[in-house]
């Protein structure tokens, strides 16, 4: 008989599907073994177990094993952190919904990232704290495609890597990010401001959990929003279901 060996780990809990009468299918993400699907009997009523820990959004201390199909079986959870502000706002909700998904289409089960889920992690304290929706979109999007190695060229043309002088610069994902007047050679491609460029550059170089604190103008938040719908566009298998919920919450007065 084979023994399972139980594992625990921080995780942030993405999402939970009521299944019969009692349990759960939920998915979650540990910094050590990376996005993680799991079978909990009992989940909606072991208080002892589990209690709100199952909840999305959560911060916990999780432990596991192996179970017998593809799902891990759930042991026993502990609640750290309820993020319960994010409840109080629906933009903030639909946000972290938005993100999730992102999560769950975007990584491989069982593959470690310990900087994603600081990225997560980040995102919904900033976003439980009533933190702005459209910067946090804005930061979490350009960070999650740059550790995932699809972030285009900012600074310089990506084909001919002059460094720009000109205010408005062509963005082309397909062929690499950002594009000089010589190489766009007159083509439809989205145009940005260098501005913007030069301040989401800067915003790579923080620290991938720090959300609070920045100030971004209404034209780097248009054209950034504008540059990472591009980028997303060709990673994505679909367009995420969230996404159209999260445009109907959105202000466009909202930082």
């Amino acid at each position: 008989m084979v023994r399972r060996v139980p594992h625990n780990s921080p995780a942030i809990m993405l999402r939970q599907i009521n299944y019969g009468e009692a349990d759960l299918v939920v998915s979650f993400l540990s910094p050590t073994h990376g996005l993680l699907r799991g079978y909990a009997r009992g989940g909606r009523k072991s208080v002892k177990r589990f209690g709100p820990a199952l909840e999305p959004f959560t911060q916990i201390e999780i432990r596991w094993q192996a179970g017998l199909g593809d799902l891990l079986t759930l042991l026993d959870a502990d609640l750290i952190d309820a993020r319960r502000g994010l409840r109080q706002s629906l933009p903030q909700l639909a946000l972290a919904s938005y993100c999730v998904e992102l999560i769950e289409m975007l990584l491989q089960e069982g593959d470690p990232q310990p900087d994603i889920f600081s990225l997560m992690a980040g995102c919904l304290d900033f976003l439980a704290d009533g933190g702005g929706t459209q910067l946090a979109r804005l930061l979490f999007e350009i960070r999650l495609v740059k550790h995932l190695g699809y972030i285009p060229h900012l600074l310089h043309c990506s084909e001919c890597f002059v460094r720009f002088e000109e205010a408005l610069i062509a963005f082309d994902p397909l062929r690499g990010g950002s594009l000089c007047r010589s190489c766009a050679a007159g083509a439809s491609q989205l145009e940005v401001g260098v501005g913007t460029l030069g301040s989401l550059s800067r915003a790579l170089q923080t620290p991938i959990d720090l959300f609070a604190g920045f100030q971004f103008g209404g034209r780097t938040l248009r054209d950034g929003a504008a540059m990472m719908n591009l980028v997303l566009q060709l990673i994505l298998p679909r367009v995420p279901k969230s996404q159209r919920f999260l445009q109907q919450t959105l202000s466009p007065a909202d930082p």
